[in-house]
């Protein structure tokens, strides 16, 4: 009698329907041959780095790039930086700063002939000129306002000096190698909105609602001046540019509730312009390089004025509700001017604002040409992102994909990525150059209130209403560190310039330093 052989079990089915869909997924593609070309890598001084090397067009993008250089380099993967490449049109003096997703077509276009028998010179310059570690543990707790923490930042100079502003009515100083205050700043009579550092970290500015702008010696915590103009609170303050300040007078700019923003000649305390246009409050402003304020208001519009006569640029209105935040791609250099924390400071003003100069030219730099780029959020649940330069008062992108208001932007600081904290619980990153959507970085459980970047840009750090900080490897958009520790909602958050400590403070009254 025949013995049948019994049916296979669920698990013999399984085991199968997993082994034919990995013998599907290793089923090899063969990469497109466009043939190889002769590439010389040389750094931003025009000396060579490695020999010459030949790769195929088909793998020259700018990571597979940024790899082979770290390899010829002989570097440890860990120890691997981001490059971006300029490339040199051979023949011509043409240098194209942005990198194309087809090179070989690039070269044809700028009439080289035969790229397959020239040796091409690609600039190879870094994103970053040091690695910042991922902070992992909590390294003060600091107490000391008597309300919550509203705002924070760190000093350009270095990250020992952290200024906070609170609902009590004052701002503060913090050592934060030690963990103890430095200096309490009283005077407002109301709660401080806002804290901005000059680009020289020899002042501090803050704005009230009190509807007052004061600027503090941050060394021995004295006032040196009161502005008073504005007829409602002022929300926000931002810093002239360094290179762009005359005779060792800077200026600032504040923006208020009243639905103005007023440039102040610090000092003195002069009003030299009132900026009145808008129809609701002004909930931000930035001072950007090219010399031209951009404020973002409840009238749901973006204006850009010229600092210097007052007047008004632009007007852009294509979003449908609140302005909630405006991001420069210059911010990072405009933050810290002249200070790069690697070489030494410059010893003259002259020089100081040379460097400073050059820095923001660098970052904004896009096909040989300075393109101040700035992105704005809005409670309508989109961004855009425009190219004020070139585009006009048309936008670069929409950027679409928030469930919910879009409360926070922030510049990579190389220019590559835009990272937006929303009320959806999200965090979302995209390609700073034409707005596609590159990652969700999910993982609050609230709504996310801010976000910044590590100074080398491979690091993101955001803050959210479920009392936690978390930290993301912007690369592969996976989660690096969690950050619990709060004991409520985390309003402001910020990373050091110099990469070494990130500071939050929220509605525990307590701010927080964190650390390697």
């Amino acid at each position: 009698m025949a013995t049948l052989q019994p049916p296979p079990s669920k698990r013999q089915k399984r085991a199968e329907l997993e082994l034919t869909s990995t013998q599907q997924d290793v089923t090899p593609l063969l990469a497109t041959d466009l043939g190889s070309g002769k590439f010389c890598f040389v750094d931003s001084d025009g000396n060579q780095l490695a020999d010459v090397v030949e790769i195929n067009f088909a793998q020259t993008t700018e990571k597979n790039l940024s790899t082979l250089v770290n390899t010829l380099l002989e570097r440890d993967r860990e120890d691997f930086t981001p490059y971006r490449f300029r490339i040199h049109i051979p023949g011509t003096d043409i240098i194209v700063d942005q990198f194309p997703t087809d090179l070989l077509g690039l070269l044809k276009k700028h009439g080289v002939t035969n790229p397959f028998e020239t040796t091409i010179t690609l600039s190879a310059e870094p994103q970053s000129v040091f690695k910042v570690h991922a902070v992992s543990r909590m390294a003060h707790k600091i107490t000391g306002h008597g309300q919550p923490i509203l705002a924070c930042q760190f000093s350009p100079i270095s990250s020992s000096r952290l200024a906070t502003g609170s609902g009590d009515n004052t701002a503060r100083i913090w050592d934060t190698d030690t963990g103890t205050p430095s200096q309490t700043l009283k005077g407002h009579t109301g709660w401080v909105l806002g804290v901005a550092w000059s680009p020289d970290g020899k002042h501090l500015a803050t704005c009230s609602m009190d509807k007052a702008v004061r600027i503090w010696d941050p060394k021995t915590g004295k006032c040196h001046g009161e502005f008073k103009g504005h007829a409602k609170w002022c929300l926000a303050v931002a810093w002239q540019p360094y290179h762009l300040w005359r005779d060792e007078t800077p200026r600032l700019v504040s923006a208020s509730k009243d639905g103005t923003a007023r440039i102040w000649v610090v000092n003195t305390g002069r009003t030299e312009h009132v900026l009145s246009g808008h129809k609701g409050s002004i909930s931000c402003v930035r001072w950007g390089g090219m010399d031209q304020i951009y404020t973002g208001s409840h009238d749901r519009t973006i204006r850009i004025w010229n600092a210097q006569a007052g007047t008004l640029v632009h007007s852009f209105t294509a979003h449908g509700h609140w302005i909630n935040h405006i991001a420069l791609s210059s911010d990072h250099v405009l933050r810290t001017g002249y200070f790069d924390h690697t070489k030494d400071v410059p010893e003259t003003e002259e020089g100081k604002r040379a460097k400073a100069k050059e820095r923001f030219e660098n970052a904004v730099k896009i096909n040989g040409k300075i393109a101040e780029r700035f992105a704005s959020a809005s409670d309508d649940f989109t961004i855009y992102l425009w190219d004020p330069t070139n585009n006009g008062t048309k936008p670069v992108a929409r950027l679409l994909g928030h469930q919910n208001k879009v409360n926070s932007l922030a510049f990579s600081p190389d220019n590559s990525i835009l990272a937006s904290a929303g009320w959806d619980n999200a965090t979302k990153l995209w390609n700073a150059r034409d707005g596609k959507f590159l990652h969700t970085l999910r993982g609050h459980v609230a709504p996310v209130y801010q976000c910044a970047f590590s100074a080398d840009s491979r690091l993101l750090v955001t803050s959210s209403k479920d009392t936690t900080l978390k930290v993301w490897n912007v690369r592969t958009a996976k989660l690096a560190r969690d950050l619990p520790g709060h004991e409520d909602e985390v309003y402001a958050v910020d990373w050091a310039p110099d990469g070494n400590c990130v500071a939050s403070g929220g509605k525990d009254k307590a701010v927080r330093t964190w650390k390697n």
